[in-house]
């Protein structure tokens, strides 16, 4: 069974919310995992696309847009509206408003909502999908960004 992190951010900030996921991914990447990103929509995935290379000065988190086709080059990030691909599925950052599929066979699940009553309502359904499954959470409540 994974291990699930929720963070609850304080802000209701669409970008926060984002701006918070690229930080996290940063620290992923740069202990060697190469994880995948669920959203509900292209448009999202895009959106977190443009500030993985502009949220920090500096950085460099390797990434493409997932889009059903695996990528040769492992060692990346992906970002997507699908089911992640075999390799990518140690690590998945669901800032979607569903479970991921197939979550039991991932290694950590890294819920990310922010102080909007949808996003949180949809968590909130998730956490208790996890507790009824037997799943030890623990949550983070984060006052800034």
């Amino acid at each position: 069974m994974p291990e699930v992190t929720f963070y609850v951010l304080n802000s209701e900030s669409i970008y926060d919310r984002y701006l918070f996921a690229c930080k996290l991914i940063e620290k992923a990447y740069n202990s060697g995992k190469f994880c995948y990103v669920l959203l509900d929509s292209i448009e999202q995935c895009q959106r977190l696309d443009d500030m993985l290379w502009t949220f920090r000065a500096g950085s460099f988190i390797p990434h493409q847009l997932f889009t059903g086709v695996v990528p040769e080059i492992t060692k990346q990030v992906l970002i997507g509206t699908a089911n992640a691909p075999e390799l990518w599925k140690n690590v998945v950052f669901n800032l979607s408003s569903h479970m991921p599929q197939e979550w039991q066979q991932m290694q950590r699940v890294l819920e990310i909502l922010d102080n909007n009553e949808m996003t949180k309502a949809a968590g909130r359904e998730r956490y208790r999908s996890y507790k009824q499954a037997g799943i030890e959470i623990v949550t983070h409540k984060i006052a800034s960004v």
